[in-house]
């Protein structure tokens, strides 16, 4: 079984972590921790350096506990919506467990919602953590 955790260092991701976690070690499954950055001139090299420490935070909290792990810093220029979806497809997984946040139905529809986009889009079973 393949775990997909969309990850960005906040705490509605480290909650989808812990529960990833925790259904890992019960299914025996392997969790893929993943982080989209749109790249080009909208990251810099800060913001690239604190996503991949925050994926090595997240493999040693998996590590401490046997489930076996990968992460991938994704930057192929995609929304990370749309990348975590196309990511969840071309490596079979068979869920996908993401944070998420409390936004006015305004910045629902100025910005969009990378989780909604997933919950709607995604090809496996989807567990939100709020």
């Amino acid at each position: 079984m393949k775990i997909l955790v969309g990850y960005d260092g906040s705490k509605t991701a480290m909650d989808a972590l812990k529960l990833a976690r925790k259904h890992a070690k019960a299914l025996n499954a392997t969790v893929y921790v993943v982080t989209s950055m749109v790249g080009r001139e909208r990251e810099g090299a800060e913001k690239v350096e604190q996503a991949e420490k925050a994926l090595d935070f997240a493999r040693e909290v998996l590590a401490e506990n046997g489930v076996a792990c990968e992460t991938h810093l994704l930057i192929r220029g995609l929304e990370p919506g749309e990348d975590i979806i196309q990511y969840a497809k071309e490596n079979d997984i068979d869920e996908i467990y993401i944070g998420v946040k409390r936004r006015s139905n305004l910045s629902k529809i100025v910005f969009g919602s990378n989780a909604r986009n997933i919950i709607i889009e995604a090809h496996c079973p989807v567990m939100t953590v709020k």
